[in-house]
């Protein structure tokens, strides 16, 4: 594997830093949270390092415009980073996120009946026609029916997660599903690339949060749909130390989901347990946003080290931060959600 060279990651930190400076404060989400609606709130945007990429949206706005224009935004800045780091298989992996993003609206709208027309808004396929993997996602997209959808990705990273996906879709009927089937397929692309860094100890304090959260909450979620252990046992990707396969076999094996959570006490994320949840799928999403906050400190505590592909890494995963804190402020604003229930739901990251 052909590794980054110093000067490349001399570039790239410096890029990573510049992304890191630029990041909007609280005050800032506080103001555009408090936007009357979504055309107020684009204004209030043209006033932060997002102008030019809301200067192409057309009226009327909506929540969902601004949302691609952002995403849109970041892959272009993961594909930046990814020729600067041309020796990174671990920042090439994490592209493949965008795709399963696009993937699972194609996927769920399907089940759900929606049409063409109704899912071509949705998706933004700048990813795909950057790693010539367009052909993928339209197939899915133009697909007849729901069917058609999950058999054109045969063949792909994606056909044996999909089928699998569809399949247990048909029997629970719940297309949350397709997130943890997709992501399976996302984390197995991600422990192939690993296997050529695994030396890289800043990366590997990145990932190992990510491949932990992903293993834990497959495994609790597997158990509230009520799948079994073996198709439990399927979902789960590469184990870390900290997550080890004995601590995830114990989970799946004990029969309330509290139980399973309580199994993390003897593991170094003991502090995520929740202390009060109002029902499993509470504890659940607390759970969750905890894995949230500890990605958050690790991506923090990575800028100590300096010209290194975690910081390039870091900067990305906090650029997807804080694009989905803005999505939220857009569907909060164009649905008249109070601005402090919508600052509640935030990820904290950035300036205070």
């Amino acid at each position: 594997m052909a590794k980054v060279s110093t000067p490349n990651k001399i570039f790239g930190t410096v890029l990573a830093h510049t992304i890191r400076g630029k990041m909007l404060s609280r005050t800032s989400l506080q103001t555009l949270a408090e936007s009357r609606d979504v055309e107020e709130l684009v204004t209030r945007m043209k006033n932060t390092v997002y102008l030019d990429v809301l200067a192409k949206l057309q009226k009327p706005f909506t929540a969902e415009k601004v949302e691609g224009a952002l995403r849109e935004h970041l892959v272009n800045t993961h594909a930046k980073m990814v020729a600067i780091a041309s020796g990174a298989a671990v920042l090439n992996a994490y592209f493949v996120r965008y795709i399963t993003w696009n993937l699972k609206i194609i996927l769920k709208g399907k089940a759900l009946g929606r049409t063409y027309d109704d899912l071509l808004p949705k998706v933004n396929l700048r990813a795909e026609e950057l790693v010539g993997r367009r052909d993928l996602v339209v197939k899915a997209l133009v697909a007849k029916d729901f069917e058609e959808a999950v058999a054109s990705l045969q063949g792909s990273e994606f056909g044996e997660d999909a089928r699998k996906a569809a399949a247990a879709y048909k029997e629970k009927g719940d297309v949350r599903l397709f997130d943890t089937y997709l992501d399976h397929a996302f984390y197995k692309s991600l422990d192939r690339s690993l296997l050529n860094e695994s030396k890289l100890e800043d990366v590997q304090k990145l990932v190992g949060v990510d491949i932990d959260s992903y293993n834990i909450l497959a495994v609790l979620r597997a158990k509230y749909w009520g799948l079994s252990a073996a198709e439990t046992n399927d979902l789960i990707v590469t184990t870390t130390a900290k997550a080890s396969r004995e601590t995830l076999s114990k989970m799946i094996n004990v029969e309330k989901i509290q139980d399973a959570i309580g199994e993390l006490a003897n593991t170094p994320y003991r502090d995520l347990i929740p202390k009060a949840a109002a029902n499993d799928i509470d504890a659940i999403m607390q759970l969750e946003q905890g894995f949230e906050l500890m990605s958050v400190k690790r991506i923090a505590a990575s800028y100590r080290a300096v010209f290194t592909v975690g910081n390039m890494l870091a900067s990305l995963k906090l650029m997807a931060f804080e694009i989905k804190n803005l999505a939220a402020i857009a569907t909060g604003v164009e649905q008249k959600i109070p601005a402090d229930k919508i600052m509640s739901s935030l990820v904290k990251v950035g300036p205070q």
